[in-house]
């Protein structure tokens, strides 16, 4: 998908740069004095409560309080894909007792499209682990006058931004998902953003909007009573547990996977000995057979990388998004 990429704006190449050239990797302070976990940890998720990355985040808090004798708090601070959790990331004191839960959007479209933010993911946060991806589907109503993926792509071909979709906000994962795929099929859609999933789906099952994407589990129950219909997985194969549903390329939509991901950061400047820890720690409960398997109810696959993998991923999915932005599919402040 990179072949005929526009040339980056002068904004985008300054923000690929700043992330590239801090390779998030802001050198930690001298070492920690002995002593983590000295009190409650604080686990802060983007996401709203109950939902499939909250549960996910919520099996993680239990292990880890269990492996550090401390409790482990998860604080839901959902909305502005990202941005109402990350603002008070300069207060936080970096000392390993706050955790976030991170995404591409937060990690790698915000500073592509926002002149100005409440947190620097360069300058202000370290790189843990990476945690999670899932795979989205494309959703519509029950009652949807969208009748299948090819219907959609020619109802958006014949009249352009006629179609509209819901994400969670402006650069969140499923509105950088989402147009990728309409990038690649050559069309131009309307954006409906929501603060929460709740008020999203509502929408799409209510028919005030078209289309969505989110996980299988995600939507379990309304897609259950009939609300919101599946019209095509975003991956390579169908789900094995849901084979009737085609992939979009067997839709009739162009080849375009869909795997949003979730990782876990903390504060810059936490001390080496901390960072060591953390990241020892995370890796040892992320290979629990027991949250792999209540990841995997939730709809997520359990990903542990190193913090060098995970500054990979950020530096790739920056060099994806900027197509998006520049071609204002994703609007720039």
């Amino acid at each position: 998908m990179s072949a005929g990429r526009p040339a980056a704006a002068p904004g985008r190449r300054r923000a690929l740069a700043a992330i590239a050239s801090a390779c998030w990797g802001a050198e930690p302070a001298a070492r920690a004095a002995p002593g983590f976990v000295q009190r409650p940890v604080r686990l802060v998720v983007p996401y709203s409560a109950g939902v499939g990355p909250d549960v996910v985040a919520r099996s993680l808090a239990d292990r880890l309080a269990q492996r550090w004798g401390q409790p482990v708090w998860v604080e839901n601070k959902p909305g502005a894909s990202g941005i109402v959790a990350f603002a008070e990331v300069r207060r936080v004191p970096p000392d390993g007792h706050t955790l976030f839960v991170a995404d591409t959007a937060t990690l790698a479209v915000n500073p592509l499209v926002h002149a100005t933010l409440p947190y620097d993911p360069a300058r202000d946060l370290v790189p843990l682990t990476l945690l999670f991806q899932a795979t989205f589907l494309l959703w519509v109503g029950g009652d949807s006058r969208l009748r299948s993926l090819a219907g959609l792509l020619e109802a958006a071909r014949r009249a352009p931004g006629s179609v509209s979709y819901a994400s969670l906000g402006n650069g969140h994962a499923s509105q950088v998902a989402i147009e990728t795929f309409a990038r690649a099929a050559g069309v131009r859609l309307l954006h409906i953003p929501f603060r929460d999933a709740p008020a999203m789906l509502t929408a799409v099952a209510g028919g005030d909007v078209d289309f969505t994407a989110v996980s299988m589990h995600t939507v379990a129950g309304l897609a259950a009573q009939g609300r919101l219909r599946p019209l095509a997985v975003a991956d390579g194969r169908r789900l094995s547990d849901h084979p009737e549903i085609p992939t979009i390329a067997e839709a009739g939509g162009p080849a375009v996977q869909m795997h949003p991901w979730a990782a876990l950061v903390t504060v810059a400047g936490t001390p080496v000995a901390v960072l060591e820890q953390l990241i020892g720690d995370l890796a040892a409960v992320l290979a629990q057979p027991e949250l792999r398997e209540r990841a995997g109810q939730a709809g997520f696959e359990i990903t542990p990388s190193t913090p060098q993998m995970l500054r990979e991923r950020i530096l790739a999915d920056a060099a994806q998004v900027g197509p998006l932005v520049s071609e204002g599919r994703i609007v720039r402040d």
